[in-house]
């Protein structure tokens, strides 16, 4: 019996979660997942350039699991461009660090701390706006993940 995976730590949610070829109706697409987590290895060691070491320790996991990780998400991802179907980012074992919320009347976008609260754009000052990580199912149990004394360094998004 396997034991129980470990939460992975995530900085910020992805914006967006699912990609597709362009001229084809998704509902006529088999489906690929990946896991927040792989997008978050895939973030880390290719889009950020992070040694293997150095992104395990970001994710709060051993070497050998973010190798795993970013193995799966790359067979997936070749998957996806070689095959043309739909790329889904759902689900994993993964707490986030950060949040970030969109404006839906300006289209501001700004990242906070997970555990930080908002209330109104700071561009515009509207109320109407989107919690990118509660859309995942995230917000809650993260602040309390992060209470229970998880220590990392934090390197943020930028748009």
């Amino acid at each position: 019996m396997a034991r129980p995976q470990n939460n992975r730590i995530v900085n910020n949610p992805p914006l967006f979660n699912e990609f597709k070829p362009v001229g084809v109706a998704g509902r006529d697409l088999s489906k690929i997942y990946l896991s927040i987590d792989e997008y978050e290895a895939i973030r880390l060691a290719d889009n950020i350039g992070l040694s293997h070491l150095e992104a395990s320790r970001e994710m709060n996991v051993s070497r050998s699991t973010f190798s795993r990780l970013i193995e799966t998400a790359r067979q997936k991802i070749a998957e996806f461009i070689i095959t043309g179907k739909m790329l889904t980012i759902e689900g994993g074992n993964i707490h986030f660090t950060n949040n970030i919320i969109k404006c839906f009347d300006c289209g501001y976008m700004f990242n906070i701390k997970i555990d930080e609260h908002f209330s109104e754009c700071p561009q515009c000052k509207s109320k109407n706006l989107i919690n990118i990580a509660g859309n995942y199912g995230h917000g809650r149990c993260c602040v309390e993940h992060k209470g229970r004394g998880n220590k990392r360094r934090n390197r943020n998004n930028n748009f």
